[in-house]
C-alpha cells in the first residue's frame, strides 16, 4: 500500500491541475516509483477523484453545467498521455491535423499521429487513435509543435490542393514570431512543403 505522505502529493498536485488534464504513471516520477504511484492512482479513481481513461491512462473530471454531467476527455490530451507513456513523440496527421488547424471541421473518424514509435492502435470509449511510425525525423525532433501541425496538415493536403485561400488562412494564424521560426525549423523538409511554407510565412527566411 502507497504510504499516505505518496499519496497526498499526488492527490495535491491533481488538485491543482485543470479539469480534463490527463495523468499517466510517470508524470509523478519525481514522487515514487512506479508501482507505488500507480497504486495511488488506482485509489484516487476508486474515490472518485479520478476517472479511468484506459488502463495507465487517467483524467481529472471535467464537468458541463450544460450537459450536467462529466464530459469526456479532450482526444488530442488522451493521445499526448499515451506517446508520454511509451516515450513517443506525436504530431497529429491527415484529416486530424488539418481538424486541428481549423482547415477542416469533419470530426476525424481516427486521431492519426505519425510518431518516431511504433504502429500502434488503441481505442477508448468508442475513439480510435493510430500512430503510424515515421522516417522523417526532422519533422519531429527539434521543431516546435506549430510547425510539425503546419508540415503534417500540408502534407495531407497535397501540392494540388494548397490554394492562395489556404495559405491566407495558415498565414493569419500565426505570429511574425512564429513565422520566423517555422522558416528556420522547417528548412530541410519536402521541397514543395518548403514552397508552400515561404508563402505562409511571407518571403524567404533572409
Amino acid at each position: 500500500m502507497a504510504r499516505p505522505d505518496i499519496l497526498n502529493q499526488v492527490k495535491v498536485r491533481i488538485g491543482n491541475a485543470s479539469p480534463g488534464d490527463i495523468f499517466i504513471p510517470a508524470d509523478f516520477s519525481d514522487l515514487a516509483e512506479a508501482r507505488k504511484i500507480t497504486m495511488c492512482l488506482s485509489r484516487l479513481h476508486e474515490d472518485g477523484t479520478l476517472e479511468k481513461v484506459k488502463r495507465g491512462v487517467y483524467m481529472k473530471p471535467r464537468y458541463s453545467q450544460l450537459l450536467n454531467r462529466s464530459v469526456p476527455p479532450r482526444e488530442d490530451a488522451v493521445a499526448k498521455a499515451i506517446a508520454r507513456n511509451y516515450g513517443w513523440t506525436i504530431v497529429p496527421c491527415g484529416d486530424t491535423a488539418l481538424n486541428m488547424l481549423g482547415l477542416s471541421t469533419q470530426i476525424p473518424a481516427v486521431w492519426l499521429y505519425v510518431s518516431d514509435g511504433p504502429y500502434k492502435t488503441y481505442e477508448t470509449d468508442g475513439v480510435k487513435f493510430q500512430f503510424k511510425h515515421t522516417d522523417r525525423k526532422n519533422e519531429l525532433i527539434g521543431v516546435s509543435g506549430t510547425t510539425a501541425l503546419i508540415i503534417q496538415a500540408l502534407r495531407a493536403l497535397g501540392k494540388e490542393r494548397i490554394d492562395s485561400q489556404t495559405i491566407s488562412f495558415l498565414s493569419s494564424r500565426l505570429d511574425a514570431k512564429e513565422k520566423r521560426q517555422i522558416l528556420q525549423e522547417s528548412r530541410y523538409v519536402t521541397a514543395w512543403i518548403y514552397e508552400a511554407i515561404k508563402e505562409i510565412c511571407g518571403g524567404s527566411e533572409a
